[in-house]
């Protein structure tokens, strides 16, 4: 019988898929959110230059906003990316390299589009 519920335990998960599902839901819902807010805004400032754009993340509602769709995308991409690695990526040392390449791949560009935004506002 331990024998059986040796290799019952080995197929089974040790992780939970509920978190990292419940994860990339709320940054799509977040997304669809601050990407409408962004379209409007966007719209709304059509024409208005480089100076136009600074007033517009003077204020620290837009910047915000703007930051929040920054780390919501860049983190909604990111949870999207590593199920594609664990799927597709059969070594497990290859499967570990490219989960931290993604991670910090990805976290270079979220901080730089977060100093790009933060340069304009306060007019750098």
């Amino acid at each position: 019988m331990s024998t059986v519920e040796a290799r019952v335990r080995a197929y089974r998960s040790t992780h939970s898929g509920v978190e990292h599902w419940k994860m990339q839901r709320l940054t799509a819902i977040s997304n669809v959110l601050l990407v409408v807010w962004f379209l409007f805004s966007a719209v709304g400032m059509a024409g208005a230059g480089y100076l136009g754009w600074r007033l517009f993340f003077r204020s620290p509602w837009n910047a915000g906003l703007m930051v929040a769709l920054v780390v919501s995308t860049f983190w909604h991409a990111r949870l999207g990316v590593q199920v594609i690695i664990e799927d597709y990526v059969h070594g497990e040392g290859a499967k570990a390299a490219s989960l931290a390449a993604l991670t910090i791949v990805l976290a270079v560009l979220a901080i730089t589009c977060t100093v790009s935004i933060l340069m304009v506002a306060i007019g750098v």
